[in-house]
C-alpha cells in the first residue's frame, strides 16, 4: 500500500474555509475522510478531535462548550456521533461572528440530509462529498485540468494521439475504497465482508432505529443488484418482503450513510414520456459488486451486471471530479419510457454534455440511438459522448463522438 495521494477534493476545503465559518466534509465510511484531515499538508496546524476517540468523545460530551469555545481553528472527525454538536457549533459561531474556517466537520453521514441538522447550520456552512478514489487519483494525475471539463469547453478530439491506460474489469471490482483500491489487502473479498458487517452493526445503529438488522441487510443487498437501474421502490420493497414505507426508509438510511445516490433525472430536453423517478446507485463499484455477489465481470464471463457495475465506477469517479473541480454542474440521467436513454447528462447553467456507457470495447450504430435523440431535443448539448471500452477516439458526426471511458475519467 502507497503513502498518502494527495486528494482532488482538497482546494474545494481550503478555499471554502476561507470564506465559510462551518465546512462539513462528507462521504461514504473509510472513503479516506479521516486520512486526508490528517495528512493533508494545509489542515495540519488545525486542532484535531476524533469522536471514534473514546476519550475526545467523552471530552465533547462532558464538556462540549468550553472545549469549543477555546480559540483557533478545530477539526472534529466523525462528527455525528454526537448528537446535538451541531447546535453548540451554530451558537459558538454565532457568538464569535461567524471567523472563517472556525469549524471543519466529518463525518460518514450526510449531514444535509439529517433532520434538522441542515436548518441548524443555515447560512453558515457549506457541505462537500468526498467519494471513494478516483482514477485520477490512483494514477496521481490530479494536478491537470479533467479531460471532460476542458472538452465541454471546446468540444474536440485530444490534439494528439491518447492511448490511455484501458479501463480493466478489475479494476471496477476493486473500486475505490483506499484499502482495496491501493492494494493494502490481499483479499478484497475479506475486507468487504467486514465492511459490510461494521456498516450495518454499527453504522446503522447509530443513524437510525432500525430494529430488524436481517431485513435491512437484505434491502442492502438487493439494492446493490438494482445499482445503476432506476429506482422502482415498490418493486424493491416486494422482492425484499417488506412494507413500502418501511424499505422508503431504509434507503433513506443508505442514503443519509452515503451508501447510495439517487441520480435524478433531466428535465430539461422537451420530449414526452420522460421517466421522471431518480436511478439508484451506490457510491461504490467494488462495493456494489461484492454485496451483490459478483465476482468476475470479464467479458468471458458473460456477468448480467457487467454493464451496470462499469457504469456504477464511471459515476463515482464523475461524482469526485464535479464535485472537485466543477462544483457548479449538476448530474442526471435521461429516459423516455420504451424509447431512448441516456446515461449520464452533465448541466451547467442552460448548456450539458451527454454520456452513455458501454463496457465492451465495440459498438454498434444501435448504441447511438440515445445520444441522437438527446442531441436533436437539445440545441444547446455541447456534445453526445459513446464512452466505451477501446482505445481510439473518433468523431462520428455532429456533435456525436466515441471517446475511451479511460480518457474521459482523467
Amino acid at each position: 500500500m502507497t503513502g498518502y495521494l494527495d486528494r482532488e477534493i482538497a482546494p474545494r476545503v481550503h478555499e471554502a474555509l476561507r470564506d465559510m465559518p462551518v465546512v462539513v466534509l462528507t462521504g461514504l465510511r473509510q472513503c479516506g475522510k479521516s486520512t486526508f484531515l490528517e495528512n493533508d499538508p494545509a489542515l495540519k496546524k488545525r486542532r484535531y478531535l476524533s469522536l471514534d476517540r473514546f476519550g475526545d468523545l467523552e471530552a465533547i460530551r462532558t464538556n462540549a462548550e468550553t472545549i469549543l469555545g477555546e480559540p483557533g481553528a478545530v477539526t472534529i472527525d466523525e462528527a455525528q456521533r454526537m448528537p446535538g454538536i451541531m447546535e453548540i457549533i451554530k451558537t459558538q459561531v454565532d457568538r464569535e461572528g461567524q471567523v472563517p474556517g472556525r469549524f471543519l466537520l466529518s463525518g460518514s453521514a450526510n449531514f444535509a440530509l439529517l433532520t434538522g441538522v441542515s436548518e441548524s447550520l443555515a447560512g453558515r456552512a457549506i457541505y462537500i462529498e468526498m467519494s471513494p478514489f478516483s482514477r485520477r487519483e490512483i494514477l496521481r494525475a490530479t494536478t491537470r485540468e479533467p479531460f471532460l471539463r476542458a472538452f465541454f469547453r471546446k468540444p474536440s478530439l485530444p490534439r494528439e494521439i491518447v492511448q490511455p491506460k484501458v479501463l480493466s474489469s478489475a479494476e471496477i471490482l476493486r473500486g475505490g475504497m483506499p484499502r482495496v483500491a491501493l492494494g493494502g489487502v490481499r483479499n478484497p473479498s475479506t475486507w468487504f465482508t467486514g465492511y459490510e458487517q461494521t456498516y450495518i452493526e454499527r453504522d446503522v445503529r447509530q443513524l437510525s432505529q432500525v430494529a430488524d438488522l436481517i431485513s435491512f441487510r437484505r434491502a442492502v443487498r438487493l439494492s446493490a443488484l438494482r445499482t445503476g437501474k432506476i429506482l422502482k421502490i415498490s418493486e424493491l420493497a416486494r422482492d425484499a418482503q417488506l412494507p413500502v414505507a418501511t424499505l422508503s426508509r431504509y434507503l433513506g438510511v443508505m442514503e443519509t450513510s452515503c451508501l447510495v445516490r439517487r441520480l435524478p433525472p433531466y428535465l430539461d430536453n422537451p420530449v414526452s414520456r420522460v421517466v421522471k423517478s431518480p436511478k439508484l446507485f451506490f457510491n461504490d463499484a467494488g462495493l456494489a459488486g461484492h454485496l451483490a455477489g459478483v465476482r468476475d465481470i470479464s467479458p468471458g464471463a458473460d456477468s448480467l451486471m457487467r454493464g451496470a457495475l462499469f457504469e456504477t465506477y464511471f459515476l463515482q469517479n464523475l461524482v469526485e471530479t464535479l464535485s472537485a473541480r466543477w462544483p457548479e454542474a449538476t448530474l442526471h440521467y435521461w429516459n423516455v419510457q420504451g424509447r431512448h436513454e441516456v446515461d449520464f447528462v452533465i448541466a451547467d447553467g442552460s448548456n450539458s454534455l451527454a454520456i452513455e456507457v458501454k463496457a465492451s470495447t465495440r459498438w454498434s450504430d444501435s448504441d447511438l440511438g440515445g445520444l441522437r435523440a438527446f442531441l436533436a431535443g437539445a440545441p444547446r448539448c455541447r456534445g453526445g459522448i459513446l464512452a466505451y471500452g477501446g482505445r481510439d477516439s473518433i468523431a462520428l458526426g455532429d456533435r456525436l463522438f466515441a471517446l475511451p471511458m479511460a480518457l474521459l475519467l482523467g
